[in-house]
């Protein structure tokens, strides 16, 4: 499945766009396009990994979810202890 795409129009340091072009003559990055998409999908990575620790590390102060948490775990230890019986080794 091909992914849409949308052009957009970015502001960028001669030098950046300049080291884009020698990657892309030597082959290391397909295009400066392919470079900077790729530059921009890892930061978002990067950006989402963040913004989910931050909402990890505010849930893990909130009793609410903690509750809920412990209300999970123990809803699931009679099923874990069943199918832990008998597999100390896999």
């Amino acid at each position: 499945m091909k992914r849409k795409v949308k052009n957009y129009t970015f502001s960028l340091p001669i030098e950046t766009v300049d080291r884009m072009r020698e990657y892309a003559n030597e082959k290391y990055i397909p295009s400066v396009n392919a470079g900077v998409r790729k530059a921009i999908e890892e930061y978002t990575r990067k950006l989402e990994k963040e913004k989910l620790n931050n909402e990890l590390r505010k849930a893990s102060k909130d009793p609410l979810f903690l509750r809920d948490i412990d209300e999970c775990t123990n809803d699931f230890d009679a099923l874990d202890a069943e199918t832990g019986r008998g597999h100390d080794r896999w």
